[in-house]
């Protein structure tokens, strides 16, 4: 289960997908003049280098964004990340999840991340020093599970495991019920892989049985990323959708719908 690393990944066609909405939703939290927490119960290294040897091995970076990252204007808030984080760490950087937020949270706002897998969370504890995140080396749902609802009470939740283990995702789906029932006005956003296989099909009718609030599902599909690789598309299910996302999805259709020309 700690085998998984995103380096491989970074920037693939499902981070543009997660990070433009991710982004979106922060930059519609941070609007109104009062604090939030954001919490990450899987984060990764937060920032990585689409020239490193890991993700020139996939390409998976340069079919994602480096074919769309021009789709999105210069005003848009995951192009200030990207243009901020290029400024900052050069032309080859790119942010995971918990530096996207870091860049557009405020002072005031608090962050709370997870990681388990060691050389992930060493790096993470680099990467977020600046930002004084509360960086913890423990399971993200036990994490996520005991800080809800947080202090600030307004925020937003991500969850983004690898699903590297199937029961996964039977256990994410326990987890925004849990955590919905807890905090009733927190956003909760889970990514999820579409997969050739269906294996996301079970979770996907759990979450809609249990009648959540303000939801709001959106997917996107691209061709795999290479011969035999199952992932045809990227999923978000968010409870608490801020308003105006939908959007959002509508904007990131047109843009998925370029692959396909």
């Amino acid at each position: 289960m700690l085998s998984y690393q995103h380096g491989y990944h970074a920037g693939n066609l499902a981070d543009v997908h997660k990070h433009a909405l991710l982004a979106t939703m922060l930059d519609y939290l941070t609007r109104k003049d009062k604090p939030l927490s954001y919490i990450e119960t899987h984060s990764g290294r937060g920032l990585y280098r689409l020239d490193a040897e890991e993700a020139l091995k996939t390409g998976e970076a340069e079919a994602g964004i480096g074919r769309l990252g021009a789709a999105f204007p210069p005003g848009h808030p995951y192009a200030r990340v990207l243009a901020r984080v290029r400024q900052d760490h050069g032309s080859a950087a790119y942010p995971g999840s918990p530096l996207v937020a870091a860049l557009l949270l405020r002072p005031g706002d608090r962050m709370h991340l997870a990681e388990l897998h060691p050389r992930e969370h060493a790096a993470l504890v680099e990467t977020m020093a600046p930002h004084g995140a509360d960086v913890r080396k423990e399971d993200g749902v036990a994490m996520a599970l005991a800080i809800t609802p947080p202090t600030p009470r307004r925020g937003l939740l991500l969850i983004d495991p690898s699903y590297e283990v199937k029961a996964e995702y039977a256990a994410v789906a326990r987890l925004v019920g849990d955590v919905a029932r807890k905090w009733n006005v927190g956003v909760i956003a889970l990514w999820y892989p579409i997969l050739a296989s269906g294996a996301h099909g079970p979770m996907l009718r759990s979450l809609e049985e249990r009648n959540l609030p303000g939801v709001l599902r959106h997917e996107v599909r691209f061709p795999p990323a290479r011969a035999g690789h199952g992932m045809t598309g990227s999923g978000m299910f968010i409870v608490n959708a801020p308003f105006g996302l939908a959007d959002e999805c509508a904007r990131l259709d047109a843009i998925f719908a370029r692959l396909g020309r």
